[in-house]
């Protein structure tokens, strides 16, 4: 199963979200394979900063050719992540092209709501060509307390695409975990932010396909 995170929006969390998504999936007995759709090489650098054993394997594809590469490379794997482009490009329509699900991490602003349109218009684009292909919104960096923390849900629902209910909270264990390459199960495994990644996790697993 190909699950490709994209929006056009830079400062979303994508790499962060993937990383730590892929490896909830390891946890739970999956061969995963990270793709770094990004000429930025966020994901690269993250796991070049380990230096514990990789977690699961990460490869750059940072071309529009991402839709006819992975089938060759994707066939030992249970599930591969594609951590996209911080904007609408050919690579980002490659990326989709080869997923089955688009995860869209969202932070709870009014411009990122608005901004959304972008990719999710090129989600419908690519749905002329791949009539099963989903997309979700999940909800990224949501600060508590906050009145668009809470009414970001109800923003979103005029796009007409399910909005996870899990939401992943801005806490400063994901910039540390990311800069030594490890994640935050991994660092906390009982933490809240850890249990966040998991519980996102396992509503992304239960997307009707």
């Amino acid at each position: 199963m190909v699950i490709a995170f994209l929006n056009q929006k830079g400062g979303t969390g994508k790499t962060t979200l993937s990383i730590n998504i892929a490896h909830s999936l390891v946890l739970k007995n999956n061969q995963v394979l990270l793709v770094d759709a990004d000429p930025q090489g966020s994901a690269r650098d993250w796991a070049a900063a380990r230096k514990e054993d990789p977690l699961f394997p990460v490869i750059g594809i940072d071309r529009p050719v991402i839709h006819k590469e992975l089938p060759a490379i994707a066939g030992n794997y249970d599930y591969v992540i594609i951590d996209g482009p911080p904007r609408v490009s050919d690579v980002a329509r490659s990326a989709i092209m080869a997923s089955v699900l688009i995860v869209i991490p969202i932070q709870p602003s009014p411009y990122d709501v608005w901004a959304a349109e972008e990719i999710i218009s090129l989600v419908k684009e690519a749905s002329l060509f791949k009539e099963n292909l989903k997309s979700v919104f999940a909800v990224n960096r949501k600060i508590a307390n906050t009145v668009i923390g809470r009414d970001v849900q109800e923003a979103l629902s005029q796009y007409e695409i399910q909005t996870l209910d899990t939401t992943i909270a801005q806490r400063v264990i994901f910039a540390e975990t990311a800069a030594s390459g490890s994640t935050v199960i991994e660092t906390e495994p009982n933490g809240a932010a850890s249990k966040e990644v998991q519980s996102l996790t396992q509503e992304i697993l239960g997307v009707p396909l």
